[in-house]
C-alpha cells in the first residue's frame, strides 16, 4: 500500500520517515517530496508498505500524531491526477 504523509517538518529526511513506519512492518520505500528547482522539502512524502494490514495499522497509529513537533496527516495515497500542461504566459 502506498501511504501519504502530510504536514511534515521541512527538515524531515527519508530515513526518519522510514524509521517512523518500520515498527509497524516492512517498509519498501520512504521518500520526501522535494521541489525540483530548490531541492527543498515540500512538507509531504510517501511510504510504500507491501503488507496492507501492517500499512493500515501504521495509518491508524500515526494519523494526527506528533512528528517532530507537527501533527501529521497519514492516509492511503490516492492515485495521482493527470494535469493539463501549463501554458506559458509571456
Amino acid at each position: 500500500m502506498n501511504i501519504y504523509i502530510g504536514n511534515l517538518p521541512y527538515s524531515t529526511t527519508d530515513e526518519e520517515l522510514r524509521e517512523a513506519f518500520s515498527p509497524f512492518g516492512q517498509v519498501d520505500r520512504a521518500s520526501i517530496i522535494k521541489d525540483k528547482f530548490s531541492g527543498r522539502s515540500k512538507g509531504f512524502g510517501f511510504v510504500e508498505m507491501p503488507n496492507d494490514s501492517e500499512a493500515q495499522s501504521a495509518i491508524d497509529a500515526l494519523n494526527e500524531s506528533d512528528f517532530n513537533g507537527r501533527s501529521v496527516k497519514v492516509n492511503q495515497a490516492r492515485p495521482r491526477e493527470e494535469r493539463p500542461p501549463r501554458q506559458n504566459s509571456y
